[in-house]
């Protein structure tokens, strides 16, 4: 029988949104937290499964970006759609201060503070995706749409294939 996954701060926060979510946990490698392998252990394709990225923009300081694990982040599209001039990742070491969470378990949902979120457009070419539920290794399935509505979240085209 499998062990029961315990509740998350974005699950929760889901609840009391009444939004439609199910979890999934998976075994973690430390040694590799990539959105694509996490995809593999759920046995799915990597654009299903959204990684949190942490970003500040010049103008509005610190945001997050959700975008397919095969993909990377383009900070000049998102300096775009969220009014900056420039945006720059946030460094690791600033990342668990900020939202609460860590490398590899960085959830749009149930952080310290509410900072806007920015999602991928290609989201929404599924009935559902996978971000984290707050924990390595603990996914959440939703609808995209839910996720826009639970953080007021924003649609842009801010993912890039990894190779170009």
């Amino acid at each position: 029988m499998a062990a029961k996954i315990s509740k998350t701060n974005a699950a929760r926060q889901l609840e009391n949104q009444g939004i439609a979510y199910t979890l999934h946990q998976v075994d973690v490698d430390e040694n590799d937290l990539s959105g694509v392998t996490l995809a593999h252990h759920l046995g799915v394709e990597p654009n299903t499964v959204f990684k949190t990225l942490v970003a500040r923009g010049d103008k509005t300081g610190v945001l997050m970006a959700c975008i397919p694990a095969n993909d990377e982040l383009n900070l000049k599209a998102l300096a775009s759609a969220s009014g900056n001039k420039h945006v720059e990742m946030v460094p690791l070491k600033d990342v668990r201060p900020l939202t609460g969470y860590v490398r590899g378990g960085c959830s749009p949902l149930g952080g310290k503070k509410d900072y806007p979120v920015y999602v991928d457009l290609s989201a929404l070419e599924h009935q559902s995706i996978y971000i984290s539920a707050g924990l390595r290794g603990v996914q959440i399935l939703l609808n995209p749409e839910d996720l826009l509505r639970a953080v007021s979240g924003s649609l842009a085209e801010i993912a890039r294939n990894a190779g170009d």
